[in-house]
């Protein structure tokens, strides 16, 4: 490895309790977006010529990871670390530390669409000779995230808290889920439960050696069904995808599926489309089957569900093989 080559932990241990029950079938990770799984979409973003590994840090469904995995072909040296309980944030980074090479991590949530320039904040936390540095993006309201106190005149984070009320709430940008740590603070971490966000970035930025790297273009955390659609518009808009294609503003995973009344949506290979269907904003996985006259709009449905004929579905998770 040189000082420009990094190793990629994948934070992937979560339950996705706010996907369910898709998630009671497949880690969230693996819960697929168009053609590719959520974790495949936060992998695309990685450059191959500074990726050396991915460490994939797995909880509930790490045994559904790993089978995935095994014969997955992306150009870099894949693996899954399990996690026996939950660790949190920092707790899980910690169990993986054993497999990172080189003075510098790259972390990333597993559920991330996302279009920040690793280069670019790999070589600006180099550059700036920070401990660490994280993706920074603007939002209305930062109350569910962490949040930074930024100084752009030299690129650094000055206060950094978790979750805040809109009232104490340092500014708008909040942590965007793209971390670069120095090899010190990844040994620093313990290997019990803790959040590397509540109490190990405060006291970085405290050091001031805390650096933030604002971008733009993409930052959606796909891990609730709104932001799911959300992410899914997103990318049919950008073609993410490599099989199927868009007929309006559709995508499908077969195009020979295609039909008036399906719009603002994605609907897998497979599927099988009654007469006189209305699908709007919503997610169709493999081997659904919508019934005549039905409506779906705003929803999710599981692979190999069905839904009745002149049903009508608004804002509903459905899970896999599920009949409603």
């Amino acid at each position: 490895m040189t000082a420009w080559t990094v190793d990629v932990i994948i934070l992937a241990g979560g339950f996705g309790t706010r996907l369910r029950p898709w998630t009671e079938s497949l880690p969230k990770p693996l819960i697929p977006l168009l053609d590719m799984t959520l974790i495949e979409h936060s992998l695309k973003i990685l450059p191959r010529n500074l990726i050396d590994r991915v460490i994939i840090a797995a909880g509930y469904g790490s045994s559904q990871m790993r089978e995935y995995f095994e014969n997955y072909e992306m150009g870099m040296e894949v693996m899954v670390v399990d996690e026996q309980e939950p660790l949190g944030t920092g707790g899980a980074i910690s169990n993986c530390k054993e497999h990172v090479r080189g003075p510098r991590t790259l972390v990333m949530n597993g559920d991330l669409i996302t279009t920040v320039d690793v280069e670019g904040m790999l070589r600006q936390h180099i550059s700036n000779n920070e401990l660490a540095s994280i993706s920074l993006w603007p939002v209305e309201d930062p109350t569910r995230y962490g949040v930074a106190d930024y100084n752009r005149d030299n690129q650094s984070i000055l206060r950094f808290q978790e979750k805040p009320s809109l009232e104490e709430a340092y500014s708008n940008l909040i942590n965007a889920g793209c971390y670069i740590l120095e090899e010190s603070v990844l040994t620093s971490l313990k290997r019990k439960p803790h959040s590397i966000e509540r109490e190990v970035f405060p006291k970085i930025a405290k050091m001031g050696r805390m650096g933030g790297f604002q971008y733009s273009g993409r930052f959606i955390d796909a891990g609730t069904k709104s932001s799911y659609l959300e992410a899914m518009s997103a990318a049919i808009d950008d073609r993410s995808f490599s099989t199927g294609g868009v007929v309006g503003s559709t995508w499908y995973g077969d195009t020979s599926l295609a039909k008036d009344g399906i719009v603002r949506s994605a609907v897998a290979a497979g599927c099988n489309l009654g007469q006189g269907v209305t699908i709007e904003n919503s997610a169709i996985l493999e081997g659904a089957k919508i019934g005549d006259g039905a409506t779906v709009k705003n929803c999710l449905i599981g692979e190999n569900a069905v839904i009745m004929e002149q049903s009508h579905l608004e804002n509903e998770i459905v899970g896999f093989n599920q009949h409603m």
